[in-house]
């Protein structure tokens, strides 16, 4: 009793370190806005590359920005081996001398299953989108993420791994 416990407690203080170490989208928006709110857009499009779009506004412009693609592979998935079953054959045949051989086979599993796939491989597109609002003078006045996938590796956030986040 006392061991499962143990490997509960270790589980749960796993499993909160993983979890505690991912990013989000909003650790991404939060570090965005203590970096960049009040500085020139054009320091922000030299650090990470122009936007893809822009929209004139009578206070600025909004700007949509665009980065961290990638491609990602994800394989296939099978279903797992059946279950150790046992098969017992046993033949009886007439050898050439006239005597009765019997011969008995133990078979762990069936010879002729094969795995069935649960799901196909595929490639998802990663990537980071920012809405970027300006003033006049191009003062970035807000900053989000407005389309934001999952990273490339524990984080839950691309744009915090194209933006650098560290939790």
């Amino acid at each position: 009793m006392r061991i499962q416990s143990a490997l509960a407690v270790g589980l749960v203080f796993v499993s909160s370190l993983v979890f505690s170490s991912c990013t989000t989208t909003e650790d991404a928006n939060n570090a965005a806005r203590s970096r960049w709110l009040g500085q020139p857009v054009d320091s922000f499009f030299a650090a990470y590359g122009p936007p893809i779009d822009e929209y004139p506004l009578s206070s600025g412009k909004i700007y949509t920005w665009r980065g961290g693609d990638k491609t990602r592979y994800i394989p296939p998935t099978y279903s797992n081996p059946e279950p150790a079953s046992t098969v017992v054959r046993t033949q009886t045949r007439t050898d050439g001398s006239g005597q009765t051989v019997t011969q008995t086979r133990v078979i762990t599993r069936d010879p002729f299953w094969q795995p069935q796939m649960i799901s196909p491989p595929q490639y998802q597109q990663l990537f980071c989108e920012l809405q970027i609002n300006t003033d006049k003078a191009d003062v970035i006045t807000a900053i989000r993420a407005s389309n934001d996938t999952d990273g490339d590796g524990f984080s839950l956030s691309r744009c915090a791994e194209v933006l650098g986040v560290t939790k």
